[in-house]
Parts: C-alpha cells; sequence; structure tokens
C-alpha cells in the first residue's frame, strides 16, 4: 500500500498573477485608451455634448480636467529647484557654456527641419482648398506678437503669477495664471547668485535639493495614476468632439499628423542613427513620455517623466539634462512652434484665396524657428499659430476655424515636443562625449517607476556602488522611495 503525499505549492504561487507586461506603464496607457475611447463614444452616442454633458460625459470632463490640473499645481515648484538645482550641479561640468550652445544651436536646426516638412506638406497637400466651409470665422482671444519674448523675460513678482479677471453676466471670475517663461528667468537668476555668493549658500542649496525630491515624489505619484486621467482626457476629448468634428477640415488634419509623423518616425530617427545610436533604444527609452504626452497634452506637465527616461533610459548626464529637459520644455516645440504654424498659415492662405510668394515661406521658417522663445511667456500652438499669421499679414480669423479640431491636434503636437526635448540632449551629449552609452543600451524593463520601488541592496558593497552612481550627476534627487 502506497501513501500519496501532496507538496505545498511555493509561498506566493498561489494566487492569481498578472503577467509582467500587463503591469507596464506602457501597458497601462495603451489600455486606458481603449478604454477612454470606448467610453467617449458611449457618452457622445448617448447625448452628451460640450455645452450640456450627460453624467457619463461629465465624469470623463472632471477626471481628465482635474488630472491636468494635478500636473499643473506640481510645475511651478518643480521647474523652480529643478533648475536651481541644475545650475548648481554645472559646476561639475567643465563645458556648461559649451553644452548649453550647443543646446540651443541643436534646438534650431531641428525646429527648421520640421518647418520645412510642414512647408511642403502645405504646398503639396493644399490643405485650405476645396474645404467647403462658408461661415465666417472669428477670433478674439489671445494674440502673440514679438514683443511677448522680451516683455515676458521680465518678472512682475517673484512667483510669476499673473491674475485676469473677467465679467459674464455681471459675474466676476477671477483665474490666477503663472508665467512659465518668467519662473525660467527667476530661477536661473536664483541659481547664478547661489554661485556666486558660494559657501554661504550651501544651506540654501540644500534645502533646494531637499524640496526638490519631494516634489519629485509627489509628482510620481501623480503621474502614477496617469491611466486614470488618460481615461477621463481621452473620453472626453472623443465625447465633445469626436471623428464628425473634423469633417471638412479633414485633409488640414491629415497633413498635420503626416508632418509629426515624418518628424517622429523619419527624422529623428534618422539624427539617432547619424550619431550612431540604436534607434530600437531610442523609442523604447522615450515612449513612457511621449505617451504621457500624447494623453496629457501638456510638455510642461510629462516635465518630470521626461527627464526621467532622458536620464535613466537615455543615458544623459542629469547635471546636464536638468538644464537641457526643462528648458526644452518650454521652448523646444518641434509639433506646436514649427509643423503646426507652417501648414496653418498656407491652410489660412489658400483659404482666403492669398497667393503666398518665396519670401513669405521664408518668414514662415524663421517665426517657426524663433517663434517658439517669443511666445514662450504665452505658451500655446494657437498663440504661436497668431504670432504667424500676423507676421505674414493673413487675417487672424482663419484662427477661428481651426479651434474646434485644436484639441484632436494638440495630442499629436504635444508627443512630438516631448520626443524632441529628449532627443536634442541625447545627441549633444553623445557629441561632446558624456552619454553614457552603456546605459542607453541597457534593456529596458518597460518601468519607468522601478527605481522608486527598488529595495536596498542587501550588500554593502553594492550599495555602495549604487550610492557613486550620484558622483556622475545621473542619479535623481529623491529617487528611492
Amino acid at each position: 500500500m502506497t501513501t500519496q503525499t501532496s507538496t505545498p505549492s511555493p509561498a506566493g504561487n498561489t494566487g492569481f498573477r498578472l503577467p509582467k507586461w500587463a503591469g507596464s506603464f506602457g501597458f497601462q496607457i495603451i489600455a486606458a485608451l481603449i478604454v477612454g475611447l470606448g467610453l467617449g463614444l458611449l457618452a457622445k452616442y448617448t447625448g452628451s455634448t460640450k455645452a450640456s454633458p450627460n453624467a457619463l460625459g461629465a465624469t470623463l470632463q472632471t477626471i481628465g480636467s482635474s488630472y491636468v490640473s494635478l500636473l499643473q499645481t506640481a510645475v511651478v515648484p518643480l521647474i523652480f529647484t529643478a533648475v536651481v538645482s541644475s545650475i548648481s550641479n554645472l559646476r561639475q561640468v567643465s563645458n556648461a557654456a559649451k553644452l548649453a550652445w550647443n543646446t540651443l544651436l541643436w534646438f534650431a536646426i531641428t525646429s527648421l527641419i520640421a518647418v520645412l516638412i510642414g512647408i511642403g506638406l502645405g504646398v503639396l497637400l493644399q490643405p485650405g482648398a476645396s474645404t467647403g466651409i462658408t461661415e465666417e470665422a472669428k477670433y478674439t482671444g489671445k494674440s502673440g506678437d514679438w514683443w511677448a519674448f522680451l516683455v515676458g523675460l521680465f518678472p512682475k513678482n517673484f512667483l510669476g503669477l499673473g491674475a485676469s479677471t473677467t465679467v459674464t453676466e455681471g459675474v466676476a471670475t477671477t483665474a490666477v495664471s503663472f508665467n512659465v517663461l518668467q519662473i525660467l528667468v527667476i530661477a536661473i537668476a536664483v541659481g547664478v547668485a547661489a554661485l556666486k555668493v558660494g559657501k554661504a549658500a550651501e544651506p540654501f542649496l540644500n534645502l533646494n535639493a531637499s524640496a526638490l525630491a519631494v516634489i519629485q515624489k509627489v509628482l510620481w505619484w501623480i503621474i502614477r495614476i496617469a491611466p486614470l486621467g488618460t481615461v477621463g482626457l481621452i473620453g472626453n476629448a472623443v465625447a465633445v468632439y469626436g471623428w464628425d468634428t473634423i469633417g471638412s477640415l479633414g485633409k488640414f488634419t491629415f497633413a498635420i499628423y503626416v508632418g509629426l509623423a515624418l518628424v517622429l518616425f523619419v527624422v529623428y530617427p534618422v539624427l539617432v542613427r547619424t550619431h550612431g545610436l540604436s534607434v530600437k533604444q531610442y523609442f523604447s527609452g522615450v515612449w513612457p513620455a511621449v505617451q504621457l504626452a500624447f494623453v496629457s497634452r501638456s510638455s510642461v506637465g510629462t516635465l518630470p517623466l521626461t527627464q526621467r527616461v532622458t536620464e535613466r533610459s537615455l543615458g544623459v548626464p542629469r547635471a546636464y539634462a536638468s538644464f537641457a529637459v526643462p528648458l526644452g520644455a518650454t521652448t523646444k516645440m518641434d509639433g506646436c512652434a514649427a509643423i503646426y504654424p507652417a501648414i496653418s498659415a498656407i491652410f489660412v492662405a489658400q483659404f482666403f484665396g492669398i497667393q503666398l510668394d518665396f519670401s513669405q515661406y521664408l518668414l514662415i521658417a524663421l517665426v517657426s524657428v524663433l517663434g517658439s522663445a517669443a511666445t514662450a511667456g504665452t505658451t500655446g500652438a494657437v498663440v504661436m499659430l497668431t504670432l504667424t499669421l500676423s507676421t505674414l499679414g493673413l487675417p487672424l480669423a482663419g484662427v477661428g476655424l481651426l479651434l474646434a479640431i485644436d484639441p484632436i491636434l494638440d495630442m499629436g503636437r504635444t508627443a512630438v515636443n516631448v520626443a524632441g526635448q529628449a532627443l536634442v540632449p541625447t545627441i549633444v551629449a553623445k557629441r561632446q562625449g558624456i552619454l553614457d552609452e552603456a546605459l542607453y543600451n541597457a534593456p529596458r524593463n518597460g518601468d519607468p517607476f522601478v527605481d522608486d520601488d527598488a529595495e536596498p541592496a542587501a550588500d554593502p558593497s553594492a550599495a555602495d556602488a549604487g550610492a557613486s552612481t550620484g558622483s556622475d550627476g545621473r542619479e535623481l534627487a529623491g529617487t528611492k522611495a
């Protein structure tokens, strides 16, 4: 007679466990996009509109707007503390001035390539011809002008704070906003002053570094719930705008997305390959930030994740990345300030039957390359477009034609913006010989938050090795939980 014995299951294997890929940030965002699309369509076809949303439409709108508000709330302290820290970290970099100059140069080079693609598509596809639109368009919003850059450089107060009041039916509403360019200027001034003061400023720099670590931790919590925000943002966009909103502007929308795709999937890979780097590694490294940018429509809101992947996945030293990425988030906009205004200006000219000559095409290129800086104090593709139209002498009424589909276009524009903001520091670091190519070529785990959850090393020597990564400038402040 034999006795049967059962072998107990190993601890931890008794319950259901999701596949590893299902827990990755990228998969969660894609799943949220699908869910948001489905809920948005459901809301739209059950009668939800922008003016009178139903229960589902209102829920999606609230979730989406609340998530964007959370991102924007943490952006101002992040920019200030990150820039001050980056300037103090530049003490570790011997060629800081050369890095800064090369960064600005490559910002301009990539913007020029993008705007030339936009002009070519506008001329080739003729998006403003035969639209079938007959109603008169009006635009009464904010317009860009060439003084915006100079005026925006001078802060009106220490916080770069502004307020505007509107009166509707006898009810006054005041909105508070921050001028990102002014905050950047203030942070640069404070950082440089701290370096000049020297030893007496060490307590301040230590406090700033601690504040940055805390702010980053809060931002990581916010970014971790990005899939939930994605459901609301995409769902609301579909419910409010839908595909029928594109309507007669389908050719224009197609031209914009073709231009964005050419820059993201052709120009950027060519630049990466030209510098001897792997295209696959670039996309696998930057993709989490591109996904978040697509759904949030905010380069500045995506800034912490962009900086994380630039340092941890693309191998750019922190001392340089913490300077270049925040700068790029406010001034580097290949989607919003290059492709979009170029195609849009040609669309407006064609719509109103205005012939553009060669000199005006040159003006479009000039405005697009310089305009992102000129509109940095009042960021937005619409403001950039008004600046382009004003410079060319084209009717601003054309802006009103395009406002209806702007949110649909803004998703793609912001994704390209963020991809470029990570690309330029990578290229410059490679050219200057400071790129960590071993880190760039390392296998991706698909989770940009893995370092926050890592347990302390059990081996003291391993712990020492991990701590030493901060000395070469690649360790983010506050990345350990």
